[in-house]
């Protein structure tokens, strides 16, 4: 009797007195990977910069209190779409509207990379060329620089986030 109550006084000492009622809540993978700074918080920080994959690329700057966005798709032979317009940010979701015709959307932004929805309301067809579509876009943050962001040219050597 007195091994088995050493024995429960032993284990009660080894939980720290915790027990499962009072533990804390498992944190989930992705708040735990921002927490270490393995992955950046899509709350914290700028949008500004320059994005890409392959042929595709988005900028964006700063605009006073808002963001200037510009967006290039090029599969090559002349089709291609561009557009340029205005970026609101709410969280991870991205108020974005490009062109003068209609072409408003949310696309979802993680801190690193920007992803356009898989359906896009009809007047974002008119930036586009021929069978192009922003549909699905999804680039990658290359760089942080405003100067490089403001830089990017459509195929028409027109700066989509400049002046």
């Amino acid at each position: 009797m007195r091994a088995a109550f050493a024995l429960l006084l032993a284990l009660a000492a080894c939980s720290g007195g915790k027990t499962g009622d009072n533990a804390e809540a498992p944190q989930d993978l992705e708040s735990a990977a921002i927490e270490r700074g393995l992955v950046r918080d899509p709350d914290d920080g700028d949008l500004t910069g320059l994005y890409a994959r392959d042929t595709d690329r988005v900028c964006v700057v700063r605009s006073g209190s808002s963001y200037r966005i510009g967006a290039y798709v090029d599969y090559g032979d002349r089709i291609t779409c561009s557009g340029a317009g205005s970026v609101e940010r709410d969280g991870a979701m991205l108020e974005i509207t490009l062109g003068k015709d209609g072409c408003r959307f949310d696309a979802q932004y993680d801190g690193d990379r920007i992803k356009f929805p898989g359906a896009l309301p009809d007047a974002c067809k008119k930036l586009c060329a021929r069978r192009a579509a922003f549909t699905g876009l999804e680039v990658t943050r290359l760089s942080e620089s405003s100067a490089e962001a403001a830089a990017m040219r459509d195929a028409s050597g027109r700066r989509l986030c400049g002046d």
